[in-house]
């Protein structure tokens, strides 16, 4: 008999990860539920899932910046992002990234499936609310720019998301098990790195590029 696919569900709502879960379970295997970004690139590398779904907005780690570190170790690993994000630049940023789908959380229950369908074909799926044109214009002139965000390593990033948060240095030194001036001095070469003078304007490119919501 043929294995059935393994999924990893990502999802900081625990209903939305539960119903995504009742729904797909009858045809593939979920192998687990997340609910932040950190833990789920360590169960990624743990259980070498076939397919993740992921939401965006999630605490400690976004979706972004962990899958695109989870493609980094599992390369053949299928994204698919569900979020209640229409924005076509953030769907052309995930696909940039390596997604091989990118879903509204108003979409069907079929919709979902057949996502999960098209990314293990090697094919990728655009929400039917989204212009697939226009997404492609946006991959090409994200391919084209110079983002600021390259700029940042993963764990500045890690870093940066993290403040954005509120989260004060002695937390955040526990959550990634650094020294307290391992984070000050991160968070000193962020801020060189952005050309961000407060704690204010840290927040505000965190939010433009996508790491935290407004």
């Amino acid at each position: 008999m043929t294995s059935r696919t393994r999924i990893l569900i990502a999802d900081d709502h625990t209903l939305v990860a539960e119903l995504c879960r009742t729904l797909l379970e009858p045809e593939f295997d979920v192998i687990g539920t997340v609910n932040d970004g950190r833990t789920m690139i360590s169960v990624a590398v743990e259980l070498k899932p076939d397919v993740i779904l992921l939401d965006i907005g999630m605490p400690i780690l976004n979706g972004l910046d962990a899958g695109q570190q989870v493609k980094q170790v599992l390369p053949c690993v299928k994204l698919i992002y569900i979020t209640m994000s229409s924005d076509p630049e953030l769907a052309a940023e995930a696909f940039a990234r390596g997604a091989s789908a990118y879903l509204m959380k108003t979409c069907g229950p079929e919709e979902i499936k057949l996502a999960v369908r098209e990314a293990l074909r090697g094919k990728t799926y655009l929400s039917r609310d989204l212009s697939r044109d226009t997404i492609d214009c946006l991959r090409w002139e994200h391919k084209k720019r110079v983002n600021d965000q390259e700029h940042l390593t993963d764990r500045q990033r890690e870093v940066l998301q993290l403040l954005a948060e509120g989260k004060p240095m002695k937390e955040i030194s526990a959550i990634l098990n650094v020294a307290e001036c391992t984070v000050a001095y991160h968070k000193y070469r962020i801020m060189g790195a952005v050309g961000a003078r407060t704690n204010a304007e840290l927040f505000k490119f965190a939010v433009r590029n996508h790491m935290v919501s407004a």
